[in-house]
């Protein structure tokens, strides 16, 4: 397996005004599973396609651990691609499937089917090795095309753009789960593109999120959700996103107003109630409480902000009508100008 290393790296399509990917200086490590994240149109999968071959830049350069694989096709670069739609040949069972890319290389059949059944025991389709693929449901057939990446010795990478997005919601945590247990066998480095912020965050070592062409931060899961690097990754990250009000963190503590430059940015979570005739936090009012089984959402107004709170169950939830509202300024997040202040 590689290291990426992605330098100066841009692109625009032909006949395109503006760049689908912004110049950008990027290394996904050897060995991890790395998410890259962002809205329709962020420039994701174009990233992808640089990396695997399928594109070649208007700009800068792509190297796989010591190797300038920039001039390379995907073949020359050892990369394995697995797409939105898995491709599956019909007329060949599950263990024809896996063997197929190492076939095309010669390998020995002992060797083809011992790598077959490895990979097939760590993606649970072991039991259907000598079944025809026809007919088989969508989140298998996308294992099936994740284990053809797997199975070859020679990858520098494995590339996937969006895989769980044909497969039933129930099976996406199950798929996800297996790709992860491959993923610490076979140590290998995975790219892995979804809009999907819940997948990303589940499923990666680190997360690349992208908006407009552009990388905005690279982090563990962890450190993007508690320093968001400007106020698009501290909206975008988190279910809700960060609450964002006019303010900043003095001496320890969250104050609320000032010009608008200055912006604090406090996680539902670390939102917390206090009674309306008490001397705690800012004045609010409670306009509704979503009840969501593991957690209630708390809407609450200051002024004409909304703030939204999760509260845990079994954790009392305020009842609508005047509270006050206290922040965790511990875990606030200052943002001047809309970047995170040093």
């Amino acid at each position: 397996m590689a290291e990426i290393e992605l330098r100066d790296l841009a692109h625009r399509y032909a006949g395109a005004a503006d760049w689908a990917l912004r110049p950008l200086d990027l290394t996904l490590a050897d060995g991890e599973i790395h998410a890259l994240l962002g809205p329709s149109g962020c420039g994701k999968t174009t990233l992808l396609n640089l990396v695997s071959g399928l594109l070649s830049p208007t700009r800068g350069a792509v190297r796989l651990g010591d190797a300038d694989v920039t001039a390379l096709g995907p073949r020359e670069r050892g990369v394995a691609q697995v797409f939105q739609f898995p491709v599956v040949y019909e007329t060949m069972t599950v263990r024809g499937n896996l063997e197929f890319p190492l076939r095309n290389r010669g390998v020995p059949a002992a060797v083809r089917r011992r790598r077959a059944e490895d990979v097939a025991a760590r993606l649970d389709l072991d039991a259907l090795l000598d079944r025809s693929t026809r007919g088989l449901p969508a989140d298998v057939r996308q294992r099936i095309a994740l284990g053809r990446g797997l199975v070859r010795e020679d990858v520098a990478a494995v590339l996937l753009d969006e895989p769980l997005t044909a497969v039933d919601p129930a099976a996406r945590g199950a798929l996800r789960d297996s790709l992860r247990a491959a993923h610490r066998r076979i140590a290998s480095t995975l790219v892995y593109v979804t809009h999907d912020q819940g997948e990303a965050l589940a499923i990666a070592d680190r997360v690349v999120v992208m908006d407009h062409g552009r990388v905005v931060q690279q982090g563990t899961p962890r450190e993007l959700l508690t320093r968001p690097a400007d106020v698009f990754v501290a909206r975008f990250l988190g279910s809700p996103g960060m609450n964002l009000l006019p303010g900043g963190v003095e001496a320890g503590a969250v104050r609320l107003g000032g010009d608008g430059r200055r912006v604090v940015g406090v996680r539902p979570e670390d939102v917390r109630f206090a009674p309306a005739d008490g001397a705690e936090g800012v004045a609010a009012d409670v306009e509704e409480v979503v009840d969501e089984g593991h957690r209630r959402l708390v809407l609450a107004r200051i002024g004409d902000r909304r703030v939204v709170a999760a509260v845990p169950d079994p954790e009392p939830a305020p009842s609508p009508g005047a509270c006050r509202v206290t922040f965790d300024a511990a875990r606030a997040v200052e943002f001047v100008d809309g970047e995170a202040a040093s």
